[in-house]
């Protein structure tokens, strides 16, 4: 019964009776107490499209893909403040309340193997359509770290990036292949997939790193600046494990049918 309450449960064993307190503690012992995971609907099509995504990649050499994506961070945490657990005769803390959660910054970064590629910040007030895409590219990705890179490692590399509409327009993909990222060096992306990228759980590592404790922050450059301290902390051999996930991820996609894999 996942996210049934103490109650249901006990009710589901014909057990009545028990205080809330004890209930609690029994499944302490052997659950957790998790949110629903917001995902977009599979239809027939999403779930055919991911199969034959599987399908094409299943041989791929992953260690040679850059998966990238953006992340949001807000100055108050992605669901406000936390709850938890504090001392008897403690007071809990008053968090600051703020319109929209007082705003928030946006963050690309990549992951390759075993290293991590940025977090880049795109400014303030810049709103992420195929132009400003391809040029926020431009300043960072391309001439901060691609352009270090060896001829060979750039003959084998793909890059991976999903499908909002700055990513997969006309604009974008006719100037990733001038970059030369194109044909099989540019990855194919089946839709409503955000599962299937690792960096995903690179953000979850990140978020609750700079959001324990219920942290909030004052400034857009106080959260910034612990985003990049965060993703200092990330060691190689995590983000290894993460990419070296994807095999394991596309046997999934096809042992469910196209259907969400477990995170």
């Amino acid at each position: 019964m996942p996210l049934a309450t103490s109650l249901a449960i006990f009710q589901s064993c014909n057990i009545t009776g028990v205080p809330k307190s004890t209930r609690c503690a029994i499944l302490r012992d052997m659950a957790k107490v998790r949110k629903a995971e917001r995902r977009p609907p599979l239809n027939k099509t999403h779930k055919l499209k991911r199969q034959d995504w599987a399908k094409k990649y299943l041989k791929t050499d992953f260690s040679k893909v850059l998966w990238t994506d953006e992340m949001r961070v807000s100055l108050d945490g992605p669901d406000g403040w936390a709850r938890g657990w504090i001392g008897k005769g403690q007071r809990a803390p008053v968090p600051l309340r703020r319109q929209q959660g007082g705003g928030g910054v946006l963050v690309w970064a990549g992951i390759i193997k075993g290293e991590l590629v940025g977090p880049f910040r795109v400014e303030g007030g810049v709103k992420l359509n195929s132009q400003s895409y391809c040029k926020f590219l431009e300043d960072t990705f391309f001439k901060q770290w691609y352009r270090k890179k060896s001829a060979s490692f750039k003959k084998n590399m793909i890059f991976m990036q999903d499908n909002a509409p700055s990513h997969a327009s006309k604009y974008s993909t006719a100037w990733l292949a001038r970059k030369g990222l194109k044909e099989e060096k540019l990855m194919t992306w089946p839709p409503c997939s955000p599962d299937l990228n690792p960096i995903e759980n690179l953000w979850s590592i990140i978020k609750c790193e700079i959001y324990k404790e219920g942290k909030q922050y004052t400034s857009l450059n106080s959260v910034w600046e612990a985003v990049v301290a965060a993703a200092r902390n990330v060691d190689g051999e995590q983000i290894k494990t993460l990419t070296e996930s994807m095999d394991g991820r596309l046997l999934s996609v096809l042992a469910k049918k196209g259907g969400y894999i477990g995170r």
